[in-house]
């Protein structure tokens, strides 16, 4: 038998990046606080109608959010749903370990 190991890339850590996408900072931002969202619906076993009251907005956007569709949010939004799910959000600065054409990427920590 030959076993050859598999050819793979490292990522990056970020998923937009390594595909490509522009902003890939940001989208990784909006989607880790999009996650922090799900996270806390499905906890509150809360159906799409419930969350779509408490944040203000129609069930096919809480659909669209769940479903990691997120164009239509802004960064702020995502907080302010953050906010009205009774959560704080704290937005981490500290210097990296890495090279210099990594840096200006944003941490969301969920604690």
């Amino acid at each position: 038998m030959n076993k050859q190991k598999p050819d793979f890339t490292e990522g990056s850590g970020n998923i937009y990046q390594d595909l490509g996408f522009v902003n890939a900072d940001e989208q990784l931002a909006k989607a880790k606080l999009a996650m922090g969202i799900e996270m806390i619906i499905k906890e509150r076993k809360l159906k799409q109608i419930a969350a779509a009251k408490i944040l203000g907005i129609n069930q096919p956007k809480i659909s669209a959010l769940m479903n990691g569709r997120l164009s239509g949010f802004s960064m702020e939004r995502l907080i302010h749903f953050l906010n009205l799910l009774n959560q704080n959000v704290e937005i981490v600065i500290r210097t990296k370990k890495f090279s210099l054409s990594e840096l200006g990427s944003l941490n969301v920590i969920f604690c």
